[in-house]
């Protein structure tokens, strides 16, 4: 699935507890400082979190850490589509550049251009760098 991406031994031990805990399927995991950034596979984050956010709740207690949690999907337009929600994306346009790089042009709600940035650009840092890390997007304008 994501024959590309390196996995740490301290990654590999996030992966395990969670998978252990909730029974979701984790491909991947990005620790920061304070916080941990799973992947799951598609149509488990429900699995991942828990009924009312239960067991990702006692997954953070447990870690002492911020945990956030994406959907996996091979589809680059179809994983941003869900990454940004709830910012309503109205187009995905995946543009391969003269230097070679590909980059993707998101148009959401302009009503929604803060909740896709997010506070500081935290939510937009993580997703450029899960959309490099999966699909080699070089960048993602919102516009």
């Amino acid at each position: 699935m994501l024959s590309n991406v390196k996995i740490t031994e301290n990654e590999m031990k996030f992966i395990q507890l969670l998978q252990n805990m909730t029974g979701a399927t984790v491909v991947d995991c990005i620790i920061e400082e304070d916080s941990l950034i799973f992947t799951v596979k598609k149509g488990e984050v429900g699995l991942a979190v828990g009924k009312g956010g239960e067991k990702i709740k006692r997954f953070r207690a447990m870690t002492n850490k911020q945990v956030e949690i994406f959907e996996y999907m091979d589809d680059p337009d179809k994983f941003l589509r869900n990454a940004l929600k709830p910012a309503k994306v109205k187009d995905i346009r995946l543009v391969d550049r003269m230097d070679g790089h590909k980059i993707a042009m998101v148009t959401v709600d302009p009503h929604d251009k803060g909740i896709a940035i997010g506070k500081n650009g935290e939510n937009i840092k993580k997703i450029r760098f899960l959309a490099k890390r999966y699909f080699s997007l070089e960048n993602i304008v919102v516009n």
